[in-house]
């Protein structure tokens, strides 16, 4: 018997097993044909017994007209086996639910029907539970904004009695490629299983990943529901993930007055979405003359509502959903509330350039009520009463005020603007408007390299008042070809980086660069309040190039003619015909410099005059177009002359002569004294000197002197001319003084009066006076010695129109010490007039005289006592 009761068990296991598997395959089988499709609102899952009436199940509204489905779709419900054995016991005790999907949009609660004869097994106490109240449960499913995961919120709407129960939700799924009416079916392996995650109000979320790629594919699934010890099987559903995306809610919901005195309501999305989005905003208002809600559906991401009052309130929310096919509204956004003040003005701030013309408005409430707009007056900084020639009445609430060709703002300690006040006749609110102006006037200069490969523009942001919060940006547009006649702002336009420099300039590069293609730019001023853009310009690459500075720059003072010759390579770019700037100057620390242009494209070389050929010249030389355009380049590198011998010297040296006698030998020597010559003189050197002699007996001779600059020689003849020529590499001295030496010269009396008064310790002051003659002078030789010192006599030529000359000695002299002067007056080559005086060094002596050898060529000047300051000057 016992081995009979094993047999009969096995028997009704093996058919109980079969049955579920069965089942398994018919339920993956029909899926397809009968997956409830997900909407994009919430939908429930009603499990009820066949064989209880529909009417006392279903929640109210649900339709209980049935009868003419094609059939029925069974759900399994099984029960956890325990160990008391009860499963045996009850096993005859069979009930069949029937579950389905419905909605509050479509409440026929679809059954669907299959040939198979649904069993369920359940015990005897949980099956009274559910016979008497059903399960039901709400379900929604969405796709997050960011599409990666496949999201399913259950609720069940049956309280679990049973406490002892956990409620525990599985939900399997697979992702199909396509939904056709004949597919592959997939295997039940096939589908993979997610456990929910349920709290404890028993409420379950569900996680699906789904890959980017798979979004418009089908995603096939049903729930495993476990309540109160009973497992329930959902009919199948499907979707399509990019149908039901549920957008996050919109972030920063903002409200302000606008420029036109509307509220204006935004906000942005939190991620991007490969589709449009559409927003329902909803908000009340709340005022001391009305009270109103709204529910208005747009398409931007803000909303205008018009007739703002003072002292309303608005509560806003927001939400989204796709605005194209399916998809599911967004949860609201966080309330937001704003209160309009009792001075509204609109716009509450301006940013603008000078020279513009703008206008306030301004609606003024006056403790609970508005002030008429007639009454309305306006105030700048509440030190100012603007006139009344500038205020409109826009209606009886709504006061203008415009300003008219704005000056910049000029700071006012920590204040960058202007106060601007609406006011009734009576007060002034504390509140104002804001006015910020700004001179834009930005000055952009680029330039072109010298190699043609960039483009360099700079700009200097000190023109402009600092504004908090501000930043400035270079913005320009590249035409294809050549600049506009006017230039404008481009709608199309892109920033360029600009990096400050230590000179306080920014300074932006274009590389590469189009050579006659048109940049129009100009400096772009971001601020919270607005944008403001300075006036355009349009720069020409090809029209702003700076060369490269001329090479190879030599500098020579020419050999016969002495001129300054500058010679130099123009650069290889730009190709244009390019004018030149010379400049040249003394060598020094300090060059004076003095400029010459050079016009001729085809010259590469100038000769210029210069005063002194035997100086040493600094010259540079620099380029630019000749049409204008573009910029000089920078000066060569400097080039310096060497000082060589241009020309044969211009003269000899200027020279006088000693003449000593020894009586006893009856001898005259004569020794002829000159200065070395001067650079100006030699041009520019001077190798030796040839004294040239000339007697009537002996005839000429040339006499070589050397670097030496003095010659005795013994005077023997009645008359001996002599000539000192100076020579240098070129050649003689071309103009040379003569002197001619004769004993037979009569006596000349000529000098009045002579006059000497010492100014310093190295300064005296000659002055005389000639007595009417018939001469004809050529000039005076004033000859000095310091006395009681071995030194040579100094002498000096001075043109014959000269009646007061300033004699300087800068030896200095550390004793008192005589001068001894001669002034010798040449009257004609041969006639010679002689002072003598005598002057204490640093105080006056009286005037004495000495003889001279042939005072029969001399004439001299009386005796003076230079304690009586007396025919001076």
């Amino acid at each position: 018997m016992f081995q009979a009761r094993c047999s009969s068990l096995k028997m009704i296991c093996q058919k109980f097993c079969v049955a579920l598997l069965h089942w398994e395959f018919i339920y993956v089988t029909t899926a397809f044909n009968l997956a409830y499709p997900i909407t994009p609102w919430k939908f429930k899952l009603s499990c009820m017994p066949s064989n209880t009436t529909y009417d006392f199940l279903f929640p109210p509204g649900i339709s209980k007209n049935t009868s003419n489905l094609n059939g029925r779709y069974e759900a399994v419900v099984e029960t956890k086996l325990n160990s008391s054995g009860n499963y045996l016991s009850n096993l005859s005790s069979r009930i069949t639910f029937h579950c389905c999907f419905w909605s509050e949009e479509d409440k026929n609660c679809s059954v669907y029907a299959d040939d198979i004869e649904g069993k369920a097994f359940v015990t005897t106490v949980n099956s009274l539970v559910f016979q008497q109240t059903g399960a039901h449960w709400n379900i929604q499913c969405w796709m997050k904004e960011d599409l990666k995961l496949f999201i399913c919120y259950i609720e069940s709407l049956f309280k679990n009695p049973f406490k002892n129960y956990d409620l525990t939700v599985h939900l399997l799924y697979v992702l199909l490629d396509l939904l056709e009416e004949s597919p592959l079916l997939p295997e039940k392996g096939s589908f993979q299983i997610v456990q929910c995650n349920c709290s404890f109000n028993e409420c379950c979320e569900c996680h699906v990943p789904v890959p980017t790629a798979k979004l418009n594919n089908t995603l096939l699934m049903y729930l495993k529901i476990t309540s109160g010890g009973v497992i329930f099987h959902s009919p199948p559903m499907s979707a399509q993930p990019i149908n039901v995306v549920k957008p996050d809610p919109p972030l920063g919901l903002h409200m302000e007055i606008t420029d036109t005195g509307s509220l204006k309501i935004s906000w942005s999305s939190p991620t991007l979405v490969p589709f449009q989005l559409q927003y329902q905003v909803k908000y009340s208002e709340n005022s001391t003359k009305n009270m109103k809600k709204a529910d208005e559906i747009v398409t931007a991401t803000s909303l205008l509502v018009d007739s703002v009052l003072p002292g309303s309130s608005y509560d806003v929310q927001v939400r989204s959903k796709r605005l194209d096919g399916l998809g599911i509204w967004s949860d609201w956004s966080t309330l937001l509330t704003f209160t309009t003040q009792d001075v509204i003005y609109f716009p509450p701030k301006i940013l603008t350039a000078a020279g513009s013309n703008i206008s306030f408005h301004c609606i003024y409430k006056n403790e609970k009520k508005i002030v008429s707009s007639k009454k309305i007056v306006w105030w700048l900084n509440l030190a100012e009463k603007i006139p009344q020639s500038q205020y409109d009445v826009v209606d009886d609430h709504i006061s203008k005020v415009t300003f008219p060709n704005l000056n910049a703002t000029k700071p006012r300690g920590k204040f960058t603007y202007d106060a601007v006040y609406c006011c009734n006749e009576q007060e002034c609110h504390h509140r104002y408007a804001e006015l910020y102006v700004i001179d834009v006037n930005i000055n952009i200069s680029c330039e072109t390299d010298g190699y043609l490969t960039k483009m360099t523009c700079r700009w200097s942001p000190s023109a402009i008042q600092s504004l908090a919060g501000s930043n400035l940006q270079l913005r320009y547009h590249r035409s294809s070809l050549y600049c506009s006649d006017v230039p404008s702002i481009h709608p199309v336009s892109e920033p360029k980086d600009c990096h400050l420099q230590r000179d306080g300039f920014y300074e932006c590069i274009f590389q590469p660069i189009f050579l006659l293609s048109g940049y129009t730019m100009w400096i772009r001023i971001n601020h919270t309040l607005g944008s403001l853009d300075s006036p355009p310009v349009c720069v020409i690459p090809d029209s702003v190039v700076k060369p490269l500075p001329p090479s190879s720059v030599k500098a020579e003072i020419t050999v016969k003619i002495g001129l300054l010759k500058i010679s130099w390579e123009k650069p290889v770019f730009p190709e244009n015909n390019l004018q030149f700037q010379i400049r040249y100057g003394l060598s020094g620390k300090q060059v004076q410099w003095k400029m010459f242009e050079v016009y001729d494209a085809k010259l590469k070389s100038a000769s210029l005059p210069v005063p002194d050929l035997c100086a040493v010249y600094t010259v540079q030389v620099r380029c630019k177009r000749l049409d204008g355009l573009g910029y000089w380049s920078n000066w060569s590198t400097p080039a310096h002359t060497v000082v060589v011998d241009v020309k044969v010297p211009i003269r000899g040296p200027e020279f006088w002569r000693i003449i000593s006698e020894d009586t006893t030998k009856k001898e005259r020597n004569v020794t002829l004294l000159w200065k070395p010559l001067m650079k100006n003189d030699s041009l520019c050197s001077v190798r030796r000197y040839v004294v040239k002699h000339h007697t009537s007996h002996n005839g000429t001779w040339l006499e070589d002197v050397g670097n030496h600059t003095k010659l005795t020689f013994l005077w023997t003849e009645q008359a001996h001319s002599v000539m000192v020529l100076a020579i240098n590499s070129i050649g003689a001295s071309s103009a040379n003084f003569n002197l001619t030496l004769s004993r037979s010269i009569s006596k000349v009396n000529i000098v009045q009066s002579l006059s000497a008064y010492p100014l310093n310790s190295s300064c005296v002051i000659l002055s005389w006076m000639l007595s009417p003659s018939d001469y004809n002078l050529m000039y005076f030789i004033l000859e000095w010695k310091i006395l009681n010192e071995d030194s040579e006599i100094k002498w000096l030529r001075i043109p014959s129109s000269v009646k007061k000359y300033y004699v300087h000695d800068d030896e200095k002299h550390q004793h008192d010490a005589d001068l001894y002067v001669i002034v010798p007056i040449i009257i004609s080559s041969s006639i010679l007039l002689l002072g003598t005086l005598s002057v204490l060094h640093q105080r006056m002596k009286k005037l004495f005289w000495e003889d001279v050898p042939n005072p029969k060529n001399c004439s001299w000047a009386q005796g003076l006592n230079f304690q009586k300051r007396t025919d001076i000057l």
